[in-house]
């Protein structure tokens, strides 16, 4: 068992100042592989002390020197590649050909458009009034990072605030912590200034509150749960400090009568199983348009029927189990009371799959005839489950897209593209997949509503770390 009770801070691996040790467990086995702490508001002190000193020197770095640094980061981590992509599978439970394919690639997609991105960004600008406009680094970032796309959202705050020359402390998910500490490993060895990125271990009770609470960060990004994203902006309202949030989602994905049926249907059921379900973004709500409706669901039986579960280990295009207990418990929860409140069972549904009784594994599930006031459409399951409802009409598929508190992706389908940008402009939602169009990196993420605030990813990415200063010049003589 590997052990990893020390936190990196100031450049260095140090003990926590309290003993709190928390076993990291194998989802496909339940068996610990690693130990780490679990660290405190003390903890979270001294790292935020480091970041606040090495902002004085960081902040001030010019835009070559911090490209350097993120261009080594970038060569460190593709000769680290696989190690990214096996730790996933062991802390995860992703597929290691998912790992490889999706769950390690954003650590190389996201700093690379990055690092296009900064090269592009202009730090000084003269206004048409006469003004100048200087951007600068937010200053220390307190960064909280989930645990579903574990590396994805870590490169998509880590990135970005030390590309602009902010500095800060990382809380990476307590369930996948293995796979921050590697990236750790890789900004040591990349020649990071001592105090620029600091990592403290720890819950969302203890060191997160902490970080959103504390007076010299000025900045706190999330990802997360809505319920736990509002703690975390009325923790960080006593200090004003700026935070963005991405958060859940529930987002519909729309089949017109016209679409390509085999192969929307098909990657369409794919994509809401991609990651065991565990993705803020899936397209867990499909609404079907009447006449296709018979046809949808054959071919989402067949598809979901042909979906396999299997080992982490294993090679193939099967899916793994769920990170915990806690999200099996809630998955099967959800599942039941989708039963329960009449919604008709396609494929799958509660209890584990045959041979899998070891593990937080789930049966990739179908529900057919849901109707949108139902558990199993509000709420984010966040697991295997798909919800298919019929819809008569375009602005019929847009209420009922647009009814749900949440508002991060959506998704059409159709032939007509004059369509799907008609539909699109209506959807409430922060990304919009149109006939399986891929997100791609460097393009801004994020949500409306109750799916969070700011964006990731690109030029927006890095503008939510820097802020805005206004000099304003006497006139010229």
């Amino acid at each position: 068992m590997l052990d990893k009770r020390k936190f990196y801070i100031n450049g260095e691996w140090v003990a926590p100042l309290a003993a709190n040790d928390l076993e990291v467990l194998n989802p496909a086995t339940e068996k610990p592989v690693a130990v780490i702490s679990m660290g405190t508001a003390v903890d979270v002190d001294r790292a935020v002390a480091a970041a606040k000193a090495a902002f004085a020197t960081y902040g001030r770095s010019s835009v070559e020197e911090r490209l350097a640094l993120l261009e080594k980061l970038l060569d460190i981590y593709k000769r680290r590649y696989e190690e990214m992509a096996q730790t996933i599978t062991l802390e995860l439970g992703a597929p290691i050909t998912m790992s490889r394919e999706q769950q390690a690639d954003v650590g190389v997609g996201h700093l690379q458009g990055f690092i296009d991105a900064l090269k592009r960004l202009s730090m000084r600008e003269e206004l048409q009034n006469g003004d100048i406009l200087l951007r600068e680094p937010i200053g220390v970032c307190g960064l909280i990072t989930p645990w579903n796309w574990p590396i994805n959202q870590i490169a998509l705050k880590v990135v970005p605030a030390l590309a602009t020359g902010s500095t800060c402390v990382l809380k990476p998910s307590e369930f996948t912590p293995l796979n921050a500490m590697l990236y750790a490993e890789m900004i040591h060895e990349a020649g990071f200034p001592a105090g620029a990125f600091n990592l403290v271990n720890g819950d969302g009770l203890n060191a997160g509150a902490a970080l959103s609470k504390h007076a010299d960060v000025d900045m706190v990004s999330f990802t997360g749960s809505t319920r736990a994203g509002i703690t975390v902006s009325k923790d960080a309202a006593d200090t004003v400090k700026r935070v963005t949030l991405e958060l859940g989602g529930k987002s519909p994905n729309i089949i017109f009568d016209d679409a390509d049926l085999e192969d929307r249907v098909t990657g369409s059921v794919l994509e809401c199983f991609n990651n065991s379900g565990q993705s803020c973004d899936a397209p867990t709500r499909l609404l079907v348009q009447k006449p296709v409706y018979a046809r949808t669901l054959e071919i989402a039986e067949r598809v979901g029927r042909e979906v396999s579960v299997g080992q982490p280990t294993q090679e193939g295009t099967h899916i793994g189990p769920l990170v915990s207990d806690i999200q099996f418990a809630r998955v099967q929860a959800l599942i039941e009371a989708g039963i329960a409140e009449g919604a008709r069972l396609l494929t799958g549904g509660a209890g584990k799959p045959d041979g899998f009784e070891v593990g937080y594994f789930v049966k990739p599930t179908i529900f057919v005839d849901v109707d949108n006031s139902m558990r199993i459409a509000r709420e984010e399951v966040f697991g295997p489950v798909l919800a298919i409802m019929p819809f008569e009409t375009e602005d019929e598929a847009i209420a009922i897209a647009n009814d749900t508190s949440y508002g991060l992706a959506a998704y059409v389908q159709t032939s007509d593209l004059a369509r799907a940008e008609r539909v699109a402009a209506k959807l409430r939602a922060g990304m919009v997949h149109i006939n399986g169009a891929p997100y791609r990196y460097g393009s801004p993420f994020g949500g409306y509503k109750q799916s969070g605030n700011g964006r990731e990813g690109g030029m927006f990415g890095l503008e939510d770390f820097l802020e805005v200063k206004t000099l304003h010049r006497p006139d010229a003589a």
